[in-house]
């Protein structure tokens, strides 16, 4: 059901591109807006990995230094039949991870010092299980399409307000200006980007529900992972995380709170922490 709702959600996607694009922009500015935002994400897809591991700090760590990881890690890629991502350690006092990389083959999952610290052997479990769940789903994969069709949305929308303040009205044809009035063209502009925003910020948590799930799957229950998503919310509450990139807030377990900041609501990436852990206690009724 999660990837039916992904895969609509990127139909959805789609549509707007192909509809307002071509309502905007006409065919040939869709398609340069398309290639335009296939570049761009692509360059982000090979490598978005070393930027989000280089923004946040993380260095590389080895069995000597973190046991306990390397053991989790060990056990539960080999119960999922996948390879041994690279390992990372942030060092942010916030329990926190993420894991990146473009395939399976190669991925990175990077933990901050807190989590390693504050999480039980149960809860670190179900915290590796879901970030090894994104990597065996291709979530960064269906992410990076998500961006590059709102991408090419987006640069249509501003480079249809664009023309509009510098063009006017005027500048189409008038089969063009028969297709279309000003208000359907304002709405476009205006409605198209944010419609796109929305709905890559649902996939984004549809890809949260689904890697929760997975993740309790290959543990083989959910509680670690329940217990975890309740700490994860209490403790990015009480100890700030610092110098965290925007664009990498996403990749998280939860979302980073920086101090003073309330990420919360309809712009999240993430799905509200209750509502997670309500999904995986359904999951302890209906196994």
């Amino acid at each position: 059901m999660r990837a039916l709702k992904t895969g609509f959600l990127l139909t959805a996607l789609t549509l707007i591109l192909v509809v307002g694009g071509q309502a905007l922009a006409g065919r040939q500015g869709m398609t340069f807006g398309l290639i335009l935002a296939v570049a761009m994400n692509g360059i982000a897809y090979f490598f978005s990995d070393k930027i989000a591991l280089a923004s946040s700090g993380a260095r590389p760590v080895s069995r000597e230094q973190a046991p306990r990881l390397y053991a989790v890690m060990e056990r539960l890629a080999a119960k999922g039949s996948l390879p041994m991502p690279k390992l990372y350690i942030i060092p942010q006092a916030a329990p926190n991870a993420f894991a990146t990389g473009r395939n399976p083959s190669h991925a990175s999952v990077a933990a901050t010092e807190g989590l390693l610290e504050l999480m039980n052997d149960d809860e670190l479990e179900g915290v590796i299980a879901h970030e090894l769940s994104h990597v065996r789903n291709y979530d960064i994969l269906t992410t990076s399409i998500a961006a590059t069709l709102a991408g090419a949305i987006t640069w249509i929308a501003q480079t249809g307000r664009f023309a509009l303040i510098f063009g006017g009205w005027g500048g189409g044809s008038r089969d063009d200006r028969r297709g279309g009035g000003g208000l359907e063209t304002l709405l476009m502009l205006v409605v198209a980007p944010i419609a796109a925003l929305l709905i890559q910020l649902g996939i984004s948590r549809q890809r949260e529900y689904a890697a929760d799930a997975a993740g309790a799957r290959l543990v083989g229950h959910p509680y670690g992972l329940i217990s975890a998503l309740e700490k994860l919310g209490a403790y990015n509450k009480r100890i700030p995380m610092t110098n965290v990139s925007p664009a990498n807030a996403s990749l998280y377990i939860v979302t980073p709170l920086s101090a003073g900041q309330v990420f919360t609501g309809l712009f999240s990436t993430h799905p509200p922490l209750p509502d997670r852990i309500a999904a995986l206690r359904q999951m302890t009724v209906t196994r």
